[in-house]
């Protein structure tokens, strides 16, 4: 049952980094001026490092049966 509630972050990750990357590819390919696409390239790198520590953050709170962080306040 657990693991039926790691797919939907699982894939809304997956489709997340799928758009960073095409939209890094698009950065690349624009002509912009070179620092324009490195500071792009850093801020979506950076993101699609949040998200998979997001995702794993959240595999870990399903893992230990945290369903919902709202029912402790």
């Amino acid at each position: 049952m657990k693991y039926q509630k790691m797919i939907a972050p699982i894939v809304i990750t997956a489709l997340l980094v799928i758009f960073l990357l095409v939209y890094l590819t698009l950065v690349a390919y624009v002509p912009f001026p070179i620092i324009i696409k490195i500071l792009f390239g850093i801020i979506i790198m950076a993101l699609i490092g949040v998200s998979f520590f997001v995702l794993a953050e959240r595999l870990k709170e399903i893992r230990s049966g945290e369903e919902d962080d709202l029912s402790k306040y």
